[in-house]
């Protein structure tokens, strides 16, 4: 397992693939890679690492593939699957691996079409239809549709990351379908490749030619043979997804499957999951964008007047504007509540403290109505007995950031710390809506008779809730799951429902089927798949032959899962709980029995769901942006992590090569600290990683340099002149790439012999600080003390001229030297020397953390460390008393600006007649700390500052001095960075980080500078 492979075969590697591969793997695989490097253009992965991060999706299970293969055109997926068929490797579609039922993971060749097979091919407005790739996300496409006011409609909540090829596979629905319907009502055509190699296009039946036609016969002949079966045993719903749509020749469906009442061929594949056909392309039905939205969010004090409301509400969308009724329970508005990210926007939808919400949206060009439509809903609830019970959203932003929310509601169901997680299993059977109330409070019931209960969220409005019951995977929960699945499904029988309304079947509700629609049609599902696909090549085992659901051996954690014992240096004891699943209750930390003391469980929070995948404005993953590779998500280096402390990447554990190659590129942004619904902190856990990696392989010079730039710093600076020059001689700059790693073609930050800490700023003494009415303490980090000065100087000044007595921190008996948090030496893996100098600070500013005396920063890594890693480093109270004192510069200002007492600041203030951008640290956007920037520029009379829409500026600290990383840096800077401040010649340009305006100097050879300047230049009478 441990012999090293290279990260990609490629076709220059070719002669070797079959040895490396064959090696660890076995021989067929050994072939298989060597063809595919051979033949192909495409991306071959076949580590232990890469086959790893492929073998699981969002959903309970883990089958290891063969090898995954990353074409680079549709032509590379034929050949792939020429290949396949040659060497009897079964072929697994996948797009953004987000299947809950493990629709995408499978022990053959994972194509994964997401990276580059991903164009839009044509678009035709006058005929509203588009025609894509399978890779292609859905966000990306509504992007360029909604230059011609059209969008594609079926809008899942996974909408960011999931590709228009599974969402065919799976027959998705989204919050919408019962205005629009699900992906069955808006594919018009698809050419797929069957498993023989031939290419067909499947469109309309009457116009359908060829080995298509054929195949369509034969579906007819087999549809009217079983017209009785058909009609006994069919759900009556909207939302059914399982099986194939046999029923295309014989509509069952609530909405027929074409408005002219024809049949098309390309429904058969929709929902087949990648069982009958490899798809070339897709074409699509577009919608006119409606003009406007309103939303009017009903509070309910109990879930089940929430359910049997839902009845009555669609009533209201007889005119066709109701396009939602969406649900939101208790357990999911409590969890919003507790995460930054969402709390805010969750709080304007609240009367009080409901038991659930529903959305209630309506949409379409005349606002006018639109606002009626909400009048009547108000009426309705009135009617109902619930006056005054409807939050009233009419513009959009509200709407767009509450629906947000709703959309990660899945994932933020799944923060739960402790082994017992909501399982997705049950999680969408449809029902008809009049016996909606009735069918979820019986589930309830059975949840509690088995020890646990669910979570509820989703479509109210076509009689489609999602629930997960919470389960421990780990101990007993596969024959829990068995149980609770087999009540459950009584209660769909009882009340006429579809087991499978959404999510589709894979291995966790394929054996259902022959339950749901009988043995005659199970038996002629078979049939279908052996017409399309007679060699069993494509995805086998789903929906025909399927497995038994609590196979435990498919499981992620399968019975003989254990973790390898491990010694974090920091303190990941939260994580390590366990939970009661009937009332969620979490024990003590370090109680959970965790081997790894609460890292293991920390990493395995990540339950697959691709939320990292967004590529919007947040700050999530922005080397995944770059590279688009799986190992560069959240989601890929937590599953490696994962794989890492359970052995399954050998007993190396997190110093193994895999994990290097895993996290070389995350550059500890903190993005996913608040963007990930389920909580995963890749920054901390790259502490962990570098810290066992260089215990074992030791520190290079460059880290020893970086990590104690602290403490030589001061001595450094004396010989600013002579240090500068390797900015300026191009034999030096090539020296420091071959001795030190760090590239040529970074300039370096300027020592300064004339620094803040020699420059006789005299702030209040200790005992002054003390006893002063408005006291604050001013932290001078290394960077900002001894390369930009001014910065320090200037938010000295301006601390002082809006009326504050101002300490500057230093080492306690220190002489005066200044304090450092840490972060270059937990940069380096050297946590117990960020220990040190974190002991150091505490010890030095205790005094005035006891005397509530805010504590102020300039750096945003440097001061939110104190808030972030140094309450994990076993300080316990102390560290976080000072966490809760700890304020950017900003952040303190604009929380005094609130409190009425920066008059005299703001009358200080001369006017500014310049535009202004703003580049927020990633760890400011993190934090929620941008916005506080904002509001103190604005104090500036004249000042409307435009915040730049970017990810990281990709310096992150030494990342973007190394040689290695600067093209991957400048990349980062390219996506959206860079090209703002170039199309804004004018503007000044604030960013508070160190590294951060040294990407724009660099880039964009611009001077940014940080919001304390700017504030600084403006001082004097107006």
């Amino acid at each position: 397992m441990n012999a090293p492979l290279p990260l990609t075969v490629t076709r220059e590697g070719a002669g070797t693939a079959y040895d490396d591969v064959a090696r660890v793997s076995n021989e067929v695989a050994g072939r298989l890679a060597q063809r595919l490097a051979r033949e192909t253009r495409g991306e071959v992965l076949f580590t232990p690492g890469d086959r790893g991060r492929y073998a699981t999706d969002a959903s309970i299970y883990q089958v290891m593939p063969v090898g995954v293969f990353l074409p680079r055109t549709a032509e590379d997926a034929r050949i792939a699957l020429d290949i396949c068929r040659d060497l009897k490797v079964p072929v697994v579609p996948r797009g953004g691996g987000t299947s809950q039922c493990g629709q995408t993971v499978g022990a053959g060749l994972v194509i994964d079409f997401s990276k580059h097979v991903r164009h839009v091919l044509q678009v035709d407005a006058e005929a509203r239809t588009a025609t894509v790739e399978p890779g292609i996300v859905l966000d990306h496409l509504n992007a360029q549709l909604k230059k011609i006011g059209l969008w594609y409609p079926v809008d899942v909540s996974t909408a960011a990351q999931a590709t228009l090829g599974g969402m065919a596979g799976n027959n998705s629905c989204g919050s919408r379908s019962i205005a629009y319907g699900n992906m069955v009502h808006n594919v018009l055509g698809a050419e797929a490749w069957t498993s023989d190699g031939a290419l067909h296009a499947f469109g309309r039946f009457d116009e359908s030619t060829g080995a298509a036609r054929l195949l369509g016969e034969r579906v007819r002949d087999l549809a009217a043979a079983l017209r009785p079966e058909i009609e006994a045993h069919w759900p009556k719903v909207l939302r059914r997804v399982a099986g194939y749509n046999l029923d295309v020749f014989h509509n069952q469906n609530e909405r027929p499957y074409t408005a002219d009442g024809s049949v098309n061929l390309a429904h058969l594949l929709v929902g087949s999951e990648g069982t009958l056909a490899l798809t070339r392309s897709l074409k699509l039905r577009l919608s006119e964008l409606p003009r406007a939205k309103v939303l009017g969010v009903v509070n309910f004090p109990t879930f089940y007047q929430a359910m049997d409301s839902a009845q009555h509400i669609v009533k209201l969308g007889g005119d066709g504007t109701l396009t939602a009724v969406e649900l939101v329970d208790r357990t999911m508005i409590e969890l919003s509540l507790q995460n930054p990210a969402f709390a805010p926007t969750v709080r304007t939808a609240l009367i009080g403290e409901p038991d659930a919400l529903l959305l209630v949206e309506f949409a379409g060009n005349d606002k006018a109505l639109l606002q009626r439509k909400l009048r009547e809903l108000q009426e309705l609830m009135g009617d109902l007995g619930l006056p005054g019970a409807v939050v009233l959203m009419s513009e959009e932003a509200p709407q767009k950031n509450l629906w947000e929310v709703r959309k990660a509601g899945l994932n933020i169901m799944m923060s739960l710390k402790g082994d017992g997680k909501p399982v997705s299993f049950i999680e969408d059977c449809a029902v008809p809506l009049q016996h909606l109330a009735e069918y979820t409070d019986a589930l309830t019931q059975v949840f509690r008779r088995h020890g646990t209960k669910g979570t509820w969220y989703a479509h109210a409005s076509v009689g489609t809730l999602h629930v997960r019951p919470i389960l421990d995977m780990r101990r007993n929960g596969a024959p829990e799951m068995r149980r609770i699945a087999e009540e459950a499904a009584e209660l769909v029988r009882k009340y006429k429902g579809a087991y499978s309304g959404e999510h589709g079947d894979g291995l966790c509700r394929g054996e259902w089927i022959r339950w749901q629609f009988g043995p005659a049609i199970d038996t002629a599902f078979g049939e279908i798949k052996r017409l399309f696909d007679p060699l069993d090549l494509l995805s086998p085992r789903r929906i025909v032959n399927p497995p038994r659901m609590d196979d435990t051996r498919l499981m992620r954690f399968p019975p003989g899962y254990k973790v390898i014992p491990l010694q974090p240096a920091l303190d990941w004891s939260g994580w390590d709980v366990q939970n009661d699943p009937a009332t969620e209750r979490t024990t003590a930390p370090g109680t959970g029995g965790d081997p790894a003391r609460g890292f293991a469980k920390a990493v395995e929070m990540c339950n697959n769901n691709g939320h990292c995948r967004k590529f919007d404005a947040g700050t999530m993953c922005p080397s995944y942006r770059v590279t688009r590779d799986e190992q560069h998500l959240t989601r890929g280096r937590a599953n490696t992590l994962r794989l890492a402390v359970s052995g399954q990447l050998g007993p190396d554990g997190l110093a193994s090569e895999e994990v290097r190659d895993a996290l070389d590129l995350c550059v500890s942004c903190k993005g996913c600290k608040r963007d990930c619904p389920t909580g995963v902190d890749m920054a901390r856990m790259k502490i962990e990683f570098l810290h066992a990696d260089r215990r074992k392989n030791g520190w290079s010079l460059k880290d020893r340099l970086v990590a104690r730039l602290p403490d030589y710093a001061a001595t450094a600076s004396r010989f600013a002149g002579v240090l500068n020059l390797r900015n300026r001689s191009g034999l030096l700059r090539a020296l420091g790439e071959k001795v030190l790693g760090v590239s040529a073609r970074r300039s370096l930050p300027e020592w300064q012999s004339a620094h803040f800490f020699n420059s006789g700023v005299h702030g209040a003494s200790r005992d002054e600080v003390l006893a002063a009415d408005r006291p604050v303490v001013l932290f001078v980090d290394t960077f900002n003390g001894f390369f930009e000065s001014a910065n320090a100087k200037a938010a000295f000044d301006v601390l002082r001229a809006a009326g504050y007595t101002v300490h500057v921190a230093a080492k306690k008996g220190g002489g005066g030297q200044h304090l450092c948090c840490g972060r270059t030496f937990l940069a380096s893996g050297m946590v117990d020397e960020a220990k040190a100098k974190a002991g150091e600070l505490l010890a030095a500013l205790q005094p005035f953390v006891a005397r509530g005396i805010a504590v102020v920063g300039l750096e945003p890594s440097c001061l939110l460390t104190l808030r972030d890693e140094m309450t994990a480093m076993g300080f316990g109270e102390p560290a976080q008393a000072l966490a809760r004192q700890s304020l950017l510069l900003e952040e303190f200002l604009a929380r005094e600006a609130a409190a009425g007492r920066l008059d005299a600041l703001k009358q200080k203030l001369r006017p500014l007649d310049q535009p202004v951008l703003v580049h927020g640290h990633c760890h400011q956007k993190a934090f929620g700390a941008v916005s506080p920037v904002l509001e103190v520029l604005q104090l500036i009379p004249g000042v409307q500052p435009q915040l730049i829409e970017s990810s990281c500026c990709g310096m992150a600290g030494s990342f973007g001095y190394e040689a290695r990383h600067h093209a991957v840096s400048m990349q980062m800077a390219e996506l959206s960075l860079l090209p703002a401040v170039r199309s804004a010649p004018e503007a000044v340009v604030v960013a508070d980080g160190t590294s951060c305006r040294h990407q724009i100097h660099d880039g964009a050879e611009r001077q940014a500078v940080h919001a304390a300047v700017l504030l600084a230049r403006q001082l004097g009478q107006p």
